[in-house]
């Protein structure tokens, strides 16, 4: 694809790219209090993890944007069939992230519009996501695309269970 004058490609992303992924994770304010970019073996563990359950479901796709050989920016599409809207299948876009030197040339433009593509080309009735109230930016240029603030949601971190004393 093209964006801001230059070609940058799309692809289902690699466990190679996991480091430059968290990293992406980590590179804002929110990001930065609950991720932790180290290339340290340890450190990657839970992601690498996370990233295989991922990879192995046809259900999800993480897809990254490279220009040469760096990754500059990321989302995970996942499809969620439901009951409801006559049994619909959705898209649900999560983590979309674009590196901030790759900021302000159309690239997130450029991603949200191949999931979007994406999403109907596999029959999803419609395409949803959330942002944290704190990204007025991220809401704005979500709406701008079209996103509407249809519903209200709601998120309970869910705490590791104490363990049984008996």
């Amino acid at each position: 694809m093209t964006v801001g004058g230059a070609q940058v490609g799309l692809r289902r992303a690699a466990g190679a790219d996991l480091p430059a992924l968290v990293r992406l994770l980590a590179d804002d304010p929110l990001g930065a209090g609950r991720e932790v970019a180290t290339d340290a073996d340890a450190a990657l563990a839970p992601y690498r993890r996370a990233f295989a359950m991922i990879d192995a479901d046809p259900a999800h796709l993480l897809v990254v944007a490279v220009d040469g050989p760096g990754v500059v920016a990321t989302l995970q599409l996942s499809f969620l069939p439901g009951l409801s809207r006559r049994g619909a299948l959705r898209a649900q876009v999560e983590a979309v992230r674009v590196r901030v030197d790759h900021r302000g040339r159309g690239l997130g433009t450029a991603i949200l519009g191949w999931a979007i593509a994406e999403a109907r080309r596999r029959g999803c009735a419609l395409i949803q996501l959330t942002t944290d109230t704190s990204r007025d930016d991220a809401r704005r240029f979500y709406e701008r695309l079209g996103f509407e603030a249809t519903h209200t949601g709601l998120k309970l971190p869910l705490r590791p269970a104490a363990a049984d004393p008996s």
